[in-house]
């Protein structure tokens, strides 16, 4: 880290056994002594750094021309951090807002909706709007000790439970004495109980009262895909907001928007292709091109997209349904030969034959 000052000298060069190398540089002008380690190929791990009798140790250099930061996946990566970063679900985000800056803010919530669509995403950022140090605001500031907490996921006061590995009635009674206790740092204390249609009958029967009847310090946020699962006594008690399936043109647009931070090249028809096949949600197209960038030496293409997903083209379609409407049975089965050779999945073909004769059909109902 002294490399360009002209003050540095160095004094000592050793390799250690493992093959890494410390450095010690003196700094004649500060009198500070810096000790550099470096890992077998030259790069440097951490720095420790005495200064009038003070130990520091700094992992600076990291992801600066040291060693390169853990890779995050995309979807992790771009995970919403405000409401209006959270993509196609504005009927929920701009109601969440009005109710904290009106101070309507309930004891209950309930998120139901496709996988994908940001339901932990927008309990998470609620949670931040309401400990936030500079609220209860809309836009939290990610920023105060509080919010990143939060965001590490090291808050006592913010709770991630996954009802999925802990759907019994000794859990919930531990949940319910947790219940009690006041916030550490916060002016609430969050429950935010993911995959919540995984809880037995027994645990939201025990539940029920505290929902029912919350202390004014605590606030539930439940999440969940298969909301018909959950009993209508725990529906009835809470605030419910439907999560809808992201549109492929947000997709889409949010995919370019991620391309373009990365700085690799994405087509816009490989971008709508992907946005299709996520079904509306939005973090199985942040991991399909994950994959794709991966996978592609170059421009992300309509090929690679087809090739990594096992999806057939538009040409390979028209062929075959050329051939099926001739009545050429040897074309038709050469095709799917073919297809089926090349690793394509049998249901993803009928899909898009079927999704290619339904557009047919409404082009010539609505041209």
């Amino acid at each position: 880290c002294a490399t360009g000052n002209p003050g540095a000298v160095v004094i000592e060069y050793c390799k250690a056994a493992w093959g890494a190398a410390f450095f010690i540089l003196l700094l004649k002008l500060k009198r500070v002594l810096v000790t550099c380690k470096e890992d077998v190929k030259g790069r440097p791990l951490f720095c420790v750094i005495w200064y009038n009798k003070v130990l520091l140790i700094t992992d600076c250099l990291q992801g600066k021309g040291g060693v390169p930061m853990a890779y995050m996946a995309l979807y992790r990566k771009y995970r919403p951090q405000t409401f209006t970063d959270v993509v196609g679900q504005h009927q929920v985000s701009d109601t969440l807002m009005r109710a904290i800056r009106e101070d309507k803010v309930a004891h209950a919530y309930l998120f139901a909706g496709p996988r994908g669509t940001g339901k932990t995403s927008m309990a998470k950022i609620f949670a931040r709007a309401i400990n936030c140090e500079h609220g209860p605001t809309d836009h939290p500031c990610n920023e105060c000790s509080v919010c990143k907490s939060i965001l590490s996921g090291q808050s006592m006061d913010v709770l991630e439970i996954d009802a999925a590995s802990n759907r019994g009635i000794d859990e919930i009674r531990a949940l319910r004495e947790s219940v009690k206790f006041m916030p550490v740092e916060g002016r609430k204390k969050v429950f935010i109980i993911d995959e919540a249609h995984m809880l037995t009958n027994e645990a939201w029967n025990a539940l029920l009262k505290t929902i029912e009847e919350p202390p004014d310090h605590v606030m539930f946020i439940f999440a969940t895909t298969e909301i018909e699962k959950l009993p209508v006594t725990i529906v009835s008690r809470c605030q419910r907001y439907t999560f809808r399936r992201i549109t492929s043109d947000d997709i889409a647009q949010r995919l370019q928007y991620v391309a373009d931070k990365e700085g690799f090249a994405l087509e816009d028809n490989a971008a709508r292709l992907i946005a299709v096949h996520a079904d509306g949600g939005l973090r199985d197209a942040l991991s399909i091109l994950d994959q794709c960038v991966g996978m592609a030496s170059g421009e992300i293409t309509p090929a690679v997209v087809e090739e990594l997903i096992g999806l057939v083209s538009k040409d390979w379609i028209i062929k075959f349904l050329s051939a099926l409407h001739n009545g050429d049975g040897p074309a038709v089965l050469k095709y799917i030969q073919n297809a089926l050779s090349e690793g394509r999945d049998g249901a993803q073909i009928m899909e898009a034959l079927t999704q290619h004769l339904r557009a047919l059909l409404i082009a010539k109902v609505a041209p």
